[in-house]
């Protein structure tokens, strides 16, 4: 067997991660990481520690599988990409930090509530949530913030009646979820995941006493009361599914409205053509990829991949929004084509922890891009988009706010 060359390459490693400039396209010096020889990179984080950035489509996935990367962020050598990583490594783990075999079984207790058939069955919930904040922006307009008046209200209301959360709490936890987001350092964090942490171990309290609808409330009832999860880990659990399941459907939301209406030809296809929505959805997601850093790991073990050693201890990032731009896999990759085949992307990650909310955040996108166009024919940007703030790389990328006419 021949032997090949593997040293690390450290000379000149960028600094990561990037601030997109348009909302839709990749930093430059994500295009400039994807566009070099080689799969994966060596790049420097902002502490000065050097971490692994895999760059093309067939090594994230192959990486994204491999049982020799932990998702355990309670590792002191974890990749922190900015200061409020730090703030993971204490408190009791969700399962999305857990490894296996401790993670299937945590991932099983709520999966039921996500598959399929289950959020088929909330497809005329959620198109009468969409519809209802739709009359409020009709009625209001003819401006809006699409963000906090429609973006962030429909997913908010949709996870909360999946959870049994009071939506009658929606500010003070949108608020929260924020905070924890985009939290610039650690003790930012801390102080989010708290006010997060009192919210629900009072809610789990109220649930004890009187039991209630929703994924909460039977995890409550059940796995808390039969000792099969411990309460802490119950709600570290909680703040997992009532954060994502709302914060990034608001981006893809926000972002995805954009995207559509900077490329008017491809809006016009998907006006004529209604049967392209679920394909735009898949290529929306692929285009935007706005959750890179999810795919963050630490190395258990060397790993040899692609020319290079990944070393035990080493860490790991595979951002997919740079990994959806691979021209081997999706042709003329930086081009929004909504009659592409994108669904072998990588948005919602790959392995045992892709994301467990990927059918619901399907179709609420579907529901969401059908009926917001329909009614509202002549939505437009209040502002031009090069006026919009952008999220910095650290975070979900998106925007807090999105100025809207018709």
């Amino acid at each position: 067997m021949t032997e090949t060359a593997l040293t690390p390459q450290t000379e000149d490693a960028p600094a990561f991660p990037d601030d997109r400039t348009c909302p839709y396209q990749l930093p430059g010096g994500y295009v400039r990481l994807r566009d070099e020889e080689g799969a994966l990179r060596k790049v420097k984080l902002f502490d000065g520690r050097e971490a692994w950035v895999v760059t093309k489509h067939g090594a994230a996935r192959r990486l994204l599988g491999d049982p020799r990367l932990s998702s355990d962020r309670s590792r002191e050598d974890f990749p922190a990409a900015s200061p409020r990583f730090k703030g993971f490594r204490n408190g009791p783990k969700a399962f999305i930090s857990m490894d296996p075999p401790e993670h299937g079984p945590r991932r099983r207790m709520v999966l039921g509530d996500f598959t399929v058939k289950h959020v088929k069955g909330m497809r005329g919930d959620i198109e009468r949530i969409v519809h209802g904040f739709i009359d409020d922006l009709l009625a209001a307009g003819p401006t809006a913030d699409l963000v906090s008046q429609f973006a962030l209200a429909v997913p908010s209301m949709v996870i909360c009646q999946l959870l049994g959360v009071p939506y009658a709490d929606h500010e003070f936890f949108q608020d929260a979820s924020k905070r924890l987001v985009q939290a610039m350092d650690a003790e930012g964090l801390i102080a989010a995941r708290k006010d997060l942490t009192g919210y629900l171990d009072g809610l789990i309290t109220r649930l004890q006493a009187e039991p209630g609808p929703g994924l909460l409330g039977g995890l409550v009832a059940g796995r808390l009361a039969n000792g099969e999860i411990e309460r802490e880990e119950l709600v570290a659990s909680a703040i997992l599914l009532l954060v994502a399941g709302h914060e990034t459907t608001a981006s893809m939301t926000s972002l995805g409205v954009i995207t559509l209406l900077e490329h008017p030809d491809q809006l016009a296809a998907l006006r004529a053509d209604p049967g392209l929505v679920p394909g735009a959805v898949e290529e929306l997601l692929r285009y935007l990829a706005i959750a890179d850093l999810a795919g963050s790991r630490i190395a258990t073990a060397d790993i040899e991949i692609a020319g290079e050693v990944i070393r035990a201890g080493e860490g790991v990032i595979v951002p997919n929004s740079i990994a959806n731009r691979d021209g081997s896999v999706f042709e003329d990759p930086d081009r929004f084509a909504v009659r592409r085949s994108a669904r072998h992307h990588i948005a919602f990650g790959y392995g045992v922890h892709q994301c467990l909310g990927q059918n619901l955040a399907r179709l609420e996108l579907e529901v969401i891009i059908t009926a917001l166009f329909d009614r509202i024919p002549t939505l437009r940007l209040a502002v031009p988009v090069e006026e919009l703030t952008l999220r910095p790389g650290t975070t979900i990328q998106g925007v807090n706010e999105l100025p809207v006419t018709w």
